[in-house]
């Protein structure tokens, strides 16, 4: 059964080859689903769109500025016709304590991580909701619900705390029209965004945290992301969902 067969998804931050996006695009493009990948580097956004298949589009889209998300979801529309879902999942951290954050720390993840998911979201709901249908997914984190302590410095933890809040008010404005939107809260997943800066003994305190005993896969994030954008969540809107492997249980 594929569960997006005729759909066509939106997922930003996503041309990294080990990371949450590129692992959610390609399980979409496995489920049916024609993707539009969305990165900083045109190049490398183009070249992942390439690997999972010959019917995705790679597009460079700085997710700060938003203009260059209408013209990017402009562009989507013109190659594909419709969007039917949205994975907000550009971010970037920083593992900065409490006193070093500096105001181009601040600025820089607040705006990618919290500004950018408005600003695609924006970009997207007026098709979504002349179409009455949609949903959205929003990449938040466990560091949103237990105040950090992984990797990202607190100003991470505001930022994806901040995506929870505006996705349960997206859902709430939202769901009259159709769409829906939903966050996924990640725990520790093996990608490349610490920067090779995770040493062996961060590691080891990390996995003891972990009642499952491993760090979570890029695509174990995946297929929460597939299970909110299809219509198997038809009526799930408003939810955050951890996939953390037990690491915070409330």
């Amino acid at each position: 059964m594929k569960l997006m067969q005729g759909k066509t998804a939106i997922v930003t931050g996503a041309a990294s080859a080990r990371g949450l996006g590129k692992a959610t695009a390609r399980m979409f493009a496995d489920h049916g689903a024609r993707v539009a990948i969305l990165d900083l580097d045109e190049g490398k956004a183009q070249a992942a769109a390439a690997d999972i298949g010959a019917d995705h589009v790679g597009m460079a889209c700085d997710v700060t500025d938003k203009w260059a998300c209408i013209d990017a979801v402009a562009a989507v529309l013109d190659a594909f016709g419709q969007v039917d879902a949205l994975v907000n999942n550009a971010g970037i951290t920083q593992p900065l304590k409490l006193m070093d954050i500096e105001p181009e720390n601040y600025d820089a993840v607040l705006d990618v991580n919290l500004r950018g998911t408005l600003y695609m979201s924006q970009a997207i709901i007026p098709h979504m909701r002349e179409r009455r249908s949609g949903s959205i997914v929003n990449i938040s984190s466990v560091s949103a619900q237990r105040g950090g302590g992984i990797f990202g410095g607190p100003h991470y933890s505001a930022a994806k705390a901040g995506i929870l809040g505006l996705t349960k008010a997206m859902a709430r404005e939202l769901a009259p029209d159709g769409v829906r939107a939903n966050a996924v809260c990640p725990g520790f997943i093996a990608t490349d965004i610490t920067g090779g800066r995770l040493t062996d003994e961060m590691m080891a305190t990390i996995l003891d945290g972990i009642p499952m005993g491993r760090a979570g896969a890029a695509s174990d994030v995946a297929g929460c992301c597939l299970f909110l954008a299809s219509d198997l969540s038809a009526y799930v809107t408003g939810s955050e969902v951890d996939v953390n492997g037990g690491s915070l249980i409330h």
